[in-house]
């Protein structure tokens, strides 16, 4: 895996208007990003946003269209970090949990696929770069209260172990990402301690220079992914009574 570095480099962050995507978009040009595509799907989201390396775009993840024209706007970009993602939670007895899961699955696993098919020719004739996919520690073992979301980012996980190995080929390093509980809109009902975005991001740019393709991004993530590669029996054991402690409280 080739560590790659962030000074003087062309960034595409998608879901850039909330939460990680916005504190990645604020590390990346502190780090001195060469220019920074910031896209979102309500590009005036953005417009608080002020500097002159950066470059908003429209863009939802579900929109082949609106994918396809990202990618010939940003011609330059060295480093993609698929990031939007949604999680609209459910039990699996609900009535609206079909729904909510092709909607989780169109954002987390089809929209990333999508973006790396996409821009994988611009990362090639650029040199190679980087694909970073921000998962979650969910993608490794299912949070019961969050089934679907968690096979979702399971699917990216997944996805992000195949492009690693195809998209090598050509020279373009794919990192993972697989954060726990972070202090975001997805996450304000949770009632568990959890990271700062701008932590995170700092950690994810971390994890990107240091050329390591598994990034855990914050101390939850860190020793849920010891105990993971330990024991994925064991981490399904911890997820489940940690649900069981939450649901008691």
């Amino acid at each position: 895996m080739n560590a790659q570095r962030i000074e003087g480099t062309v960034a595409l962050v998608t879901g850039a208007n909330r939460g990680i995507g916005r504190a990645l978009i604020a590390a990346l040009l502190a780090r001195g990003a060469k220019r920074v595509y910031a896209t979102a799907r309500d590009p005036q989201s953005l417009g608080d946003l002020h500097d002159e390396r950066l470059v908003v775009l429209p863009l939802d993840v579900t929109d082949a269209d609106q994918i396809r024209a990202a990618a010939e706007a940003a011609p330059d970009v060295e480093i993609v970090f698929s990031n939007a993602g949604v999680a609209l939670g459910g039990g699996i007895a609900e009535a609206s949990v079909v729904g909510h899961a092709r909607r989780e699955m169109e954002v987390n696993y089809f929209g990333p696929l999508q973006l790396i098919q996409s821009l994988a020719p611009t990362l090639a004739r650029n040199g190679g770069g980087a694909v970073v996919t921000v998962g979650s520690a969910a993608g490794l073992t299912n949070i019961p209260f969050l089934p679907t979301y968690s096979a979702s980012k399971a699917a990216l996980h997944s996805l992000t172990q195949a492009a690693r190995v195809l998209l090598g080929a050509q020279g373009t390093s794919v990192f993972g990402v697989y954060p726990g509980p972070v202090d975001t809109d997805m996450s304000r009902e949770l009632e568990v301690p959890k990271a700062s975005a701008r932590d995170v991001a700092s950690a994810i740019l971390d994890g990107v220079e240091a050329g390591n393709e598994d990034i855990l991004p914050d101390p939850f993530a860190v020793e849920f992914g010891r105990q993971f590669e330990s024991s994925p029996k064991a981490s399904e054991r911890q997820m489940a009574a940690m649900v069981a402690a939450l649901a008691a409280a």
